[in-house]
């Protein structure tokens, strides 16, 4: 039982300790006069993908590879379909040409460089797969080519975010936030990934159906309160570029860093998953030029949302 219970805080660490990093580094950023929009598309970015990061690599140092690849492919899912879904449902999202032209894009190779490096029975003939070390690598020269794209944007993007939008503490408070926040990040880390196990073998269910149900959910909290509070706010722009940015830190760093601490075996039934979130990817970038250009309507969120239940019910009957 008392395991159980360190699962559930696990979370709650897990998502204050990113809370706090963030802070933290954004206030000394913004103290050595960074941009505001520089901090947003990589402090900010890093500090709400930092929950999936921490899980894969304890999950890769313990040898959990179904749970580091749920993970990651279980929140890339769930960040288009449902949190992507329920945040046009609270106000319609529209999204700028170069998101639909080439972040969306960008998000769908992703995925599907994950497909092809992960299968090397079907493309090779091999006995087995896996996404090993040279793989990780390869993704990982992806995310440089992706943080390239970004800081090229910052050289022509406005400062959008606001001077209040950031705390600016001092010095010491904010090397403290960090400090703890290192620390919530590395328990809560450890916590879930532990209970998980725990749980998979308890109730004699794949430690993949964890990875993409309640891991992937959990860690996709900070994702879920960035874009629904923006589109409260009618941010539509942080609304949808926290999730593709997400997705493909998600991918290109976060599995690319696992797959490099240790190669991830890889399950055939998995593509299942990989084919829901290309489907997932091709649908967002179809809905942008379906009824008004560029946007995502509240019938089209609701879509998203049963979309995404009906995954996790395939999920339940199949794993």
């Amino acid at each position: 039982m008392t395991i159980y219970i360190f699962f559930i805080l696990g979370f709650f660490i897990l998502i204050k300790g990113a809370t706090l990093l963030v802070d933290g580094s954004a206030s000394i950023a913004k103290k050595l006069k960074i941009s505001s929009i520089v901090i947003g598309l990589t402090i900010v970015a890093f500090g709400t993908s930092m929950p999936e990061l921490i899980v894969n690599i304890f999950a890769s140092v313990q040898n959990n590879s179904e749970i580091a690849i749920g993970n990651i492919l279980g929140s890339n899912i769930s960040n288009i379909l449902l949190i992507l879904g329920i945040s046009a449902i609270i106000y319609p999202i529209t999204a700028n040409k170069n998101t639909v032209l080439k972040e969306i894009p960008f998000n769908l190779l992703a995925i599907v460089i994950l497909g092809i490096i992960a299968n090397d029975i079907i493309i090779d003939g091999q006995n087995f797969s896996s996404i090993t070390r040279i793989d990780g690598l390869i993704l990982i020269s992806f995310f440089i080519i992706f943080l390239y794209y970004v800081f090229g944007i910052t050289k022509s993007a406005e400062d959008i975010v606001g001077k209040d939008e950031i705390k600016v503490l001092s010095y010491s408070k904010a090397v403290f936030y960090i400090i703890l926040g290192l620390i919530g990040l590395i328990v809560g880390g450890k916590w879930i990934v532990d209970g998980a196990v725990e749980i998979a073998k308890f109730f004699n269910i794949s430690e993949s159906l964890i990875g993409l149900t309640i891991i992937a959910l959990g860690t996709s909290l900070p994702e879920l309160a960035t874009s629904a509070i923006a589109a409260y706010k009618k941010q539509s722009d942080i609304a949808i570029g926290n999730i593709i940015g997400s997705n493909i830190f998600n991918i290109f760093w976060i599995l690319g860093v696992s797959a490099i601490i240790r190669p991830l075996p890889f399950n055939a039934s998995s593509n299942k998953d990989i084919s829901v979130a290309i489907f997932a990817s091709v649908i967002l970038f179809l809905i942008m030029f379906i009824g008004k250009k560029r946007a995502i309507e509240r019938s089209q969120g609701i879509f998203m949302v049963i979309a995404y239940i009906g995954y996790i019910v395939f999920l339940v009957f199949t794993k």
